[in-house]
């Protein structure tokens, strides 16, 4: 192991962990004395994570239902609250029923297991998120992987795949790695073309694309064409932890009795529920917070791009900045920390090699100033390391 490690150092794809003494939020503090830096790298999209009305859920829910369940759901852990939260997930996405997990990792982890047989087929992009692949791993359907976002080949995919029984398109609805929106029309339209289902996992888009913040399907029209979405509470709806699948009744109840994750993982506990509830009360009572997104995104995509960077994806609060050479990532952003700017460099495995990148998410509570202090610092430490001229 010891080799394996001093491989990965050498390698410059080490990942060191920062130490945060302050709460979540766009204003941070390291442990160490690192005091008033701006955070650009959480998945706080919405800035819940710290907004008074979110905490002051948990600490009702803590105090009136306790610290936790102790128990898996099915035995002597399933509480009002939960069953509450899942019915708002329902009606929040416009689907019959909803399940709660401990996290989405675990939900894409129970699906497909559950769902699909040896006698079905599930397709899938190549870069969805390593809980879908993993997800896919553990089931026995027949697999089957067309390029990322390529219609044609995902086209050719359904045609081979027409032999099984079911066949279940599965696919990021945002790409958190790269910023690009799945072309979920084109999908939906091919999945209806050759009698397939359709599944998102909306972790990156749950809250704040589309309209009222239902994501990419509403944002892309076709709510009413897509069978199964996961998602998290884990990022916009709150922050805190916990995932779910939302979509038809018999699905929901067919989890209930055979997805392993829920069946034998403790129940989410009270002020995680508390936490994320109020944060869908807060979206849907206005959907201001979520369009703030747009304008803040565009400012920082336009600004690095004029500056000379290339910005992967389109439109998406993640925004990409490419560099290519895994020293150089981690090497930027160390010196955009010695700035007050905490980013983080991704590298292999996280992205594919030479394709390593500084990935900078922006969020609802960054101010312009916020935005622009960060342009300056990725321009200055750019320069001094190459990455522009």
């Amino acid at each position: 192991l010891e080799g394996e490690l001093e491989a990965i150092r050498g390698a410059g794809t080490w990942k060191s962990e920062r130490v945060i003494a302050s709460r979540q939020g766009p204003h941070l503090r390291l442990a160490g004395g690192g005091a008033g830096i701006l955070n650009f790298c959480a998945n706080n999209y919405l800035g819940l994570s710290s907004h008074p009305e979110v905490i002051r859920a948990a600490v009702e829910a803590l105090e009136k239902f306790g610290a936790g369940l102790s128990s898996v759901r099915f035995i002597c852990g399933t509480q009002s609250i939960h069953k509450d939260l899942e019915e708002k997930i329902a009606h929040f996405h416009q689907r019959e029923d909803a399940i709660l997990y401990a996290s989405c990792f675990d939900a894409n982890a129970g699906i497909f297991e559950a769902l699909l047989t040896p006698e079905d087929a599930v397709l899938s992009d190549e870069l969805n998120h390593a809980s879908i692949i993993d997800g896919i791993r553990l089931c026995k359907a027949n697999k089957y992987r067309y390029k990322h976002m390529d219609m044609q080949d995902l086209e050719a995919k359904l045609k081979e795949a027409q032999k099984h029984r079911l066949r279940l398109v599965a696919t990021d609805g945002a790409f958190s790695m790269d910023g690009d929106i799945a072309p979920l029309r084109e999908i939906c339209q091919l999945a209806q073309k050759y009698d397939a289902l359709v599944f998102i996992d909306e972790c990156h888009a749950t809250g704040f694309l589309g309209p009222s913040g239902r994501g990419t399907d509403e944002l892309l029209g076709v709510m009413d064409k897509v069978t199964i979405i996961n998602s998290t509470l884990g990022k916009a709806l709150g922050g805190a932890a916990g995932g779910y699948t939302t979509g038809p009744k018999p699905l929901i109840d067919l989890l209930r009795q055979r997805s392993r994750p829920y069946l034998f993982s403790n129940s989410l506990p009270p002020a995680v529920v508390g936490c994320a509830s109020k944060a869908l009360d807060l979206l849907m009572e206005s959907n201001a917070i979520a369009q703030s997104m747009a304008a803040k995104t565009q400012r920082f995509r336009s600004k690095m791009t004029a500056a000379g960077f290339t910005i992967s994806g389109k439109d998406h609060p993640i925004c990409p900045v490419m560099l290519g050479d895994a020293r150089l990532a981690s090497v930027m952003a160390e010196d955009m920390l010695n700035r007050g700017i905490y980013v983080i460099g991704f590298s292999y495995p996280v992205v594919p090699k030479g394709k390593a990148r500084i990935r900078v998410q922006i969020s609802a509570v960054h101010s312009d100033e916020d935005i622009d202090r960060c342009v300056e610092a990725f321009t200055e430490v750019g320069r001094k390391h190459g990455a522009l001229p």
